[in-house]
């Protein structure tokens, strides 16, 4: 705990956000240790301070990639209900013929996934004629491997509705694979939010459990602005329900307690 406390700051993260999965990254640490035959974690501090390029690799080790389908019911309820009712009509008052979300720090898939499976089979009526196309990105090569495979255990899927279950997955060798209707209009780029963005603008982002949760203040501050510069006047931003926006951030809360704003026409 007290390397970390030391070695977050530096890598611009901040321990608030690591306490809940603090062992997951100490045992990374550890299995690190012992690939370089350091006996101890004052070594490998020591280490760092020889060897520059091995923050690098401490700054993959505190990649955190828990994720599940339909995570937070209630935010995935809302994006299809109201948010994509919405602006999908914005999309076509500019006679375009889809609306564009990312989904950024996407792990396996589960999040982007869910909100298609969201717009296609949700209580809501997806609007003729307007599609929606999803953009994922994570830095992990390895986990966005695993997105394009679509296939998850029965654990990544229990939150979802069972008529969601039956209708968009196969059992195959025992885990559930998403059929081919159900993963069409999601692309995976690898990509770290820090250093690249898309180069196009998005009426959707979802920034979830991520950026507001790890990063330090001032990294907030800076991706929040990168961002919102790639968000349309009008369109949904998303956070996680227990994180908090920067102050002075000039989002408009559309459901706050759910983490959902939008950025003035």
């Amino acid at each position: 705990m007290t390397f970390l406390q030391w070695a977050l700051p530096r890598l611009h993260l901040r321990w608030p956000g690591f306490r809940r999965v603090r062992r997951q990254v100490c045992r990374r640490v550890d299995a690190r240790m012992r690939a370089l035959h350091l006996t101890d974690i004052d070594a490998y501090r020591a280490h760092l301070e020889r060897r520059p390029d091995e923050w690098a690799i401490l700054d993959g080790l505190c990649r955190i990639t828990i994720s599940v389908f339909y995570r937070d019911k209630a935010v995935f309820d809302f994006l299809a209900d109201a948010v994509l009712p919405a602006l999908s009509q914005q999309a076509r008052e500019r006679h375009e013929p889809s609306m564009r979300a990312w989904s950024i720090g996407c792990a396996s898939g589960e999040e982007p996934y869910t909100l298609l499976l969201a717009w296609r089979l949700g209580r809501s009526v997806p609007m003729p004629g307007i599609g929606l196309d999803i953009l994922a990105t994570d830095v992990d090569a390895t986990v966005l491997q695993r997105a394009a495979t679509a296939c998850y255990p029965s654990s990544s899927i229990k939150l979802l509705p069972p008529a969601w279950s039956a209708a968009a997955f196969d059992r195959i060798d025992g885990r559930y694979c998403l059929r081919e209707p159900y993963r069409t209009g999601v692309r995976f780029e690898r990509q770290d939010v820090r250093t690249a963005l898309p180069d196009r603008r998005f009426d959707l982002i979802l920034c979830r459990n991520l950026a507001f949760t790890y990063f330090d203040a001032a990294l907030q501050r800076e991706t929040l602005g990168r961002l919102l510069a790639r968000l349309r006047p009008g369109g949904a931003f998303v956070i996680g329900r227990r994180e908090a926006l920067p102050e002075g951030s000039h989002l408009a809360a559309w459901r706050g307690d759910l983490g959902v704003y939008r950025l003035p026409p």
